[in-house]
């Protein structure tokens, strides 16, 4: 790898933890700036003034807002993301099963997510400008138009209630049979899947589109090769780095963005973990969910940038 690819990369990381650490700033910041006192809604409005002014020197409340960011920045970064006020339990602790459901359910929405997409994206532009492009094409505006939440509600109505086929709550544990955990995450998946299906293939066929118009694509026509092989062989290897790049940008989404559809499904994720902790204004939980969120997403922006960055020929080749 020549050194001009190596140093974009390492750019694009660095940029990656500065933007991290701006992040940081910005949660503790809006966390502090809430408005309601922390020690008021943990005791309660019956609770003595000595007794707010114990907890909030217990819990470092009257220490500056400096000092609280860094010490909660340095466990942070040590592996410490502190203690719930409301339940007094480490948060790694409780929140990291609740981690591994909402990757669960964003891995299996991105199973059937990307392929399905690049594969539409690729029947479009096949069929360009015929029945099938223009069916893909409406389909993807309809599903862009609604909401999540507006479609999840029309799974939960035809597919629980009418129906009856999956469960409307999706409730996932410890010990539970995989083929039963799919189950119960069918409906959640299938919203995710239609959120995100309409933009990953309006942009791959965009992409492939915009590659057709090259010069040697007109080339391999004249050679005679079929619009099939065109495609395959020259117009969407060279397409790759910005399918790749929306195919990131969308997985991040189905991390960071799954805070509706858990609420609706009542799923065990991070995404009801933090809404349940938001409205009992338990700031440390919302500080580390807000955190994980930020990280996957930035990752995962910054996956996307390396491998645009690795499959741009003009890097990997320069004159």
């Amino acid at each position: 790898m020549s050194s001009p690819i190596l140093k974009l990369i390492a750019q694009r990381i660095a940029l990656g933890v500065l933007l991290l650490f701006a992040v940081s700033v910005l949660i503790f910041t809006g966390t502090q700036i809430l408005p309601g006192d922390v020690a008021q809604s943990i005791l309660g409005q019956s609770a003595t003034p000595e007794a707010l002014a114990n907890l909030r020197k217990e819990l470092g409340l009257n220490e500056p807002a400096v000092v609280r960011y860094f010490s909660w920045l340095g466990g942070v970064m040590t592996g410490d993301l502190g203690t719930a006020l409301t339940s007094r339990q480490e948060i790694t602790t409780t929140l990291m099963p609740r981690l591994w459901n909402t990757l669960f359910l964003a891995f299996w929405a991105a199973v059937v997510s990307v392929p399905l997409a690049i594969l539409l994206g690729l029947l479009a532009v096949r069929y360009r400008n015929g029945p099938i492009d223009k069916s893909i094409s409406g389909f993807a505006l309809a599903s862009t138009s609604l909401p999540e939440f507006f479609i999840g509600y029309l799974l939960i109505y035809f597919f629980a209630v009418k129906l009856q086929w999956f469960p409307s709550i999706s409730t996932v544990y410890d010990g539970m049979p995989f083929l039963d955990k799919l189950r119960a995450i069918v409906l959640p998946a299938t919203a995710l899947v239609l959120v995100v299906l309409a933009h990953m293939m309006r942009m791959t066929r965009a992409a492939i589109l915009n590659v057709m118009q090259s010069a040697y694509i007109e080339t391999a026509e004249l050679k005679g090769l079929s619009a099939l092989d065109i495609i395959r062989r020259h117009a969407f290897p060279n397409a790759i780095a910005p399918i790749v790049n929306v195919v990131m940008l969308n997985l991040a989404f189905l991390v960071v963005g799954v805070v509706v559809i858990e609420v609706i499904f009542v799923y065990p994720g991070m995404g009801q973990y933090l809404v349940d902790h938001v409205s009992k204004r338990d700031v440390p939980v919302v500080q580390a969910v807000g955190l994980i969120f930020a990280t996957v997403y930035i990752s995962l922006n910054i996956v996307a940038d390396i491998a645009a960055i690795v499959a741009n020929p003009r890097l990997r080749h320069p004159k």
